[in-house]
């Protein structure tokens, strides 16, 4: 399967709120899972996907999806996740191996924060009585992990790079887009976090240490957007702690990883039918299964899937990449009469891009060759030509002709 093009997304928290059993359920990929702290001691990296309508029912076609699945109209589109180790208060300082942990996720261009939304896991991640502990704590203490692990990083340069931008050497946006190059922060982010905070650019040796640590928080905030997923929703005290949650400047999903976990590995086993996301299962064949494997699916369906609508994994993944990362679905072919390449498959890839990609950047996405050698693309829906500048939507189908054609 060929890989989408897309961003990777972080799975980050402080130890035993579930994460690996979250990047399992998401991936089906092995992780190590205990009920204890450093379980995950490297970090664990899998494929994931985000769940769309297929435009193979708008056009009434029977699709061959290549580097994307097609399970009866829904199209399952792979992501690239990373399960992070968990981090522990002190952890920007090496509390815990914490600088190691972090730089995990150095690459990650938006995280997904698992907490126990039961309380049930205290600020170390040692497990406690259920509402115990404050979840909203661990959110907190997370931002501010983050936040000094990257004022850590710049701190060092930080006088060098405020003299010589207001020598006039290089501008501040520039040295900071090289000096967190490796970060995946953009230029975008840093003059963002300028406009958002205020601070004259142009006179860096002014900012103060709130200023300066103001700046590195915002910096944080716009090139690492974060979501967080309320997990062990299943457990009563769960509820009210989702409520309040929400009351934060994040969106929030409410989820049980478990749950997910095990509708995932049922449906490998051909025991029910499921897709990741559904509100829904089906058993396949009752007779083949023990009372208490009833009773365990039925209690999902009840406590979680009846309530909550899914069990909140792949609203988490879905929510991260088109709300958080803004990104859209477009579909590439070659022959927009028929929706083939060159093979005569029909929408055989769906890709995942920035809104605001045009028709030239899509099509150096696909290949180098399309993207030098653009003429120009033609919109399979209305059948019209569209120039280089055009700015793809949701859901397009476009074909790219260039001087050397390629599917």
């Amino acid at each position: 399967m060929q890989k989408s093009y897309s961003r990777l997304l972080g799975i980050v928290g402080k130890p035993n709120v579930g994460k690996s059993t979250f990047f399992c359920a998401a991936t089906l990929a092995p992780a190590e899972i205990a009920n204890y702290p450093f379980t995950t001691k490297k970090p664990n990296r899998g494929v994931g996907y985000v769940r769309v309508p297929c435009i193979c029912r708008e056009f009434n076609v029977k699709d061959n999806p290549v580097n994307s699945i097609c399970l009866e109209g829904v199209r399952l589109i792979p992501v690239e996740l990373i399960d992070c180790a968990g981090l522990v208060p002190g952890a920007w300082q090496g509390r815990g191996l914490g600088n190691q942990f972090l730089d995990e996720i150095r690459k990650a261009d938006a995280l997904l924060h698992i907490v126990d939304a039961s309380g049930g896991t205290d600020i170390e991640g040692r497990p406690c009585n259920p509402g115990e502990h404050d979840p909203l704590e661990d959110v907190k203490f997370l931002e501010n992990e983050i936040t000094m692990w990257m004022a850590n990083m710049l701190r060092k340069d930080w006088s060098k790079i405020a003299r010589t931008a207001e020598s006039g050497g290089k501008d501040l946006v520039t040295m900071l887009e090289e000096r967190f190059s490796g970060l995946a922060i953009r230029r975008t982010h840093i003059i963002e976090a300028v406009r958002r905070t205020g601070l004259n650019a142009e006179k860096p040796t002014l900012w103060n240490e709130g200023d300066f640590l103001r700046f590195v928080d915002t910096l944080r905030q716009v090139s690492k957007p974060m979501l967080i997923v309320a997990n062990k929703m299943d457990i009563p005290q769960a509820e009210e702690n989702y409520e309040r949650l929400k009351q934060l400047k994040y969106p929030v999903i409410p989820c049980c990883a478990d749950y997910e976990l095990a509708l995932r590995r049922a449906a490998e086993k051909k025991l029910i039918d499921y897709r990741p996301g559904d509100c829904n299962f089906k058993i396949n064949n009752p007779e083949k299964l023990t009372l208490d494997q009833i009773k365990a699916l039925e209690a999902i369906k009840e406590k979680i899937l009846v309530k909550w609508g899914s069990t909140g994994v792949q609203d988490a993944v879905n929510m991260a990449y088109f709300k958080l990362l803004n990104m859209i679905t477009v579909y590439p072919v070659e022959d927009h009469e028929h929706l083939t390449d060159h093979y005569g498959r029909i929408l055989p890839d769906a890709y995942l891009v920035p809104y605001g990609t045009t028709a030239r950047e899509f099509a150096y996405i696909i290949h180098t060759e399309l993207g030098e050698s653009f003429i120009y693309a033609i919109d399979a829906r209305e059948k019209k030509r569209i120039g280089e500048d055009y700015v793809l939507k949701d859901g397009d189908v476009i074909s790219i002709v260039s001087a050397k054609k390629r599917a």
